[in-house]
């Protein structure tokens, strides 16, 4: 047999691969090295330090939460750093670990290019680049929007890498490859919106309007959202809009009840509860537009903007969703509804506190604070639930069943399912602690202060007077004894078809 058709051994075939890999590496970083770049030499150098430590990176997230508007661009944030922070941690621990190739010789890179400080890692994969990839990955799966414009910058800090003599090519391209992956792991963990399939039944029959005609949508001037406001008078010219102060919200949607074929609303949770019992006592269909912090209900329908709405709207398209019902109701009322949870325990204390902080320093960050502060106390409950009595730390009962997003509990994909997600935490010892340490080790389900239920009625008694519930965000006194249950399809909502 001739020496052309013999098997070369494994080790011979990776070394004349290692060597072909490396010639190419060290030319092209050579002709990256001597080709003149009109302009780059006072700007590229720069830019390769602003990523060090992801430090841009952490700067282009605020810059998109703080400028975009609405959760999808906070959510195109979170995943981005989310993304850099799991590859960096990869690259940094495992990757440069396992392999250990020195960095390039500067010698034919001009002094002007170079970095100030030399990194000290050693030179594979790239941990800039991995960086780079990941977060403009993350938040391209979560907005492309957001994705075109953060990619070119991350595609510009790679190739600083090569320019500034930091890398070779092969350590950028393998560390952009594992900055990817790392953006689908994060994704595979924590799936994006639009994996997430918007309720699509039962369908319901409800007007065309296109133009918003017969549509009166009543605003929340509290909730932020007059710029969203002038949004729905331009797109819907035919709708009315009636703006009013939040204490006179429930009063106007009274009286446009009675002068629409579909009442539309524009604010928070809180003002979309408000607007689902009028809609519902008066069988109209409701158009939902989220201007609040949060928009749990308008999100879990499909509904993200207010064009997403208007398209609803000018199609007809409807769903018909469950009540949750807590009976008596707040104020002597005989029933209180829920479109998204009610809470006993450390929640309404949450709420209360978030309520207080937010005109000082923004919903968000009061958010994170009273968290903070909760987390920190035992808060105890005590109630009588299935016939025995029971130290309790926090009673959530959720219209319909949330799926689970990353560790914790985070959509509902059907919104008419007829269930109550039931779930307590039982006091104890710092119960708060210990539930956000299970969060942080894995699925909540498995913490031993949870326990988790579908339920169609719950009953609840035995509460001590000046316990406070809470309910799609307000707070009030909760009776001695309640029941939590159901009115199933009670409500029919716009949301758009879903666009394949």
């Amino acid at each position: 047999m001739s020496d052309a058709y013999k098997v070369q051994p494994a080790d011979t075939v990776r070394a004349r691969v290692t060597k072909l890999l490396g010639g190419w590496d060290r030319e092209v970083f050579h002709r990256v090295a001597s080709r003149h770049w009109p302009g780059a030499d006072p700007v590229l150098p720069r830019l390769s330090h602003s990523a060090n430590h992801g430090l841009l990176w952490f700067a282009t997230a605020a810059g998109i939460a703080a400028v975009g508007r609405g959760q999808r661009s906070r959510r195109a944030a979170v995943r981005g750093v989310a993304s850099l922070a799991l590859a960096s941690a990869t690259i940094n621990t495992v990757a440069k670990r396992s392999v250990r190739r020195a960095r390039p010789v500067l010698d034919a890179v001009p002094v002007v290019r170079q970095l100030k400080r030399q990194p000290v890692t050693t030179s594979f994969p790239s941990g800039h680049s991995a960086s780079a990839a990941a977060f403009a990955t993350g938040v391209l799966l979560e907005s492309k929007g957001w994705g075109a414009a953060v990619a070119p910058l991350a595609a510009t800090v790679a190739l600083s890498r090569v320019y500034t003599g930091a890398h070779y090519p092969s350590d950028v391209l393998v560390g952009a490859a594992l900055g990817v992956g790392a953006a689908f792991a994060v994704r595979g963990i924590a799936p994006t919106r639009s994996q997430i399939p918007s309720p699509g039944r039962p369908h319901a029959d409800a007007p065309v309007l296109p133009g918003g005609e017969d549509l009166v949508v009543v605003v929340n001037q509290a909730s932020g959202s007059s710029g969203a406001a002038a949004l729905v008078r331009d797109v819907l010219p035919l709708a009315e809009v009636v703006e009013c102060a939040p204490d006179r919200v429930e009063e106007e949607l009274e009286r446009a009840a009675g002068r629409c074929r579909a009442l539309g609303v524009l604010g928070g949770d809180g003002t979309v509860n408000q607007a689902a019992v009028v809609a519902a006592r008066h069988r109209l269909p409701l158009a939902v537009f989220p201007g609040g912090t949060l928009n749990h209900f308008a999100y879990d329908l499909g509904v993200e903007t207010v064009h997403d709405t208007c398209r609803a709207l000018a199609e007809g398209d409807a769903v018909r969703v469950d009540l949750g019902r807590f009976t008596p109701g707040p104020r002597g009322a005989a029933h209180g509804y829920f479109v998204n949870t009610f809470s006993l325990g450390v929640y309404p204390d949450l709420v209360r506190l978030r309520e207080r902080w937010s005109p000082r320093i923004g919903s968000i960050p009061a958010g994170v604070l009273a968290a903070l502060k909760v987390l920190r106390g035992e808060h105890p409950l005590e109630a009588e639930l299935g016939g025995g009595r029971h130290a309790l730390w926090l009673l959530f009962a959720g219209n319909g069943m949330y799926q689970r997003m990353g560790p914790t509990p985070g959509h509902r994909r059907d919104l008419a399912d007829g269930l109550l997600d039931v779930r307590v935490v039982r006091g104890g010892r710092l119960p708060g602690l210990r539930l956000l340490a299970a969060v942080l080790a894995g699925p909540l389900s498995r913490s031993p202060v949870h326990a988790a239920g579908k339920l169609r009625r719950l009953r609840i008694a035995g509460l001590a007077p000046g316990t406070s519930l809470a309910y799609d965000g307000e707070v009030t006194e909760a009776p001695p004894e309640l029941v939590v249950d159901k009115q199933d399809e009670a409500l029919t909502v716009y949301r758009p078809q879903m666009r394949t």
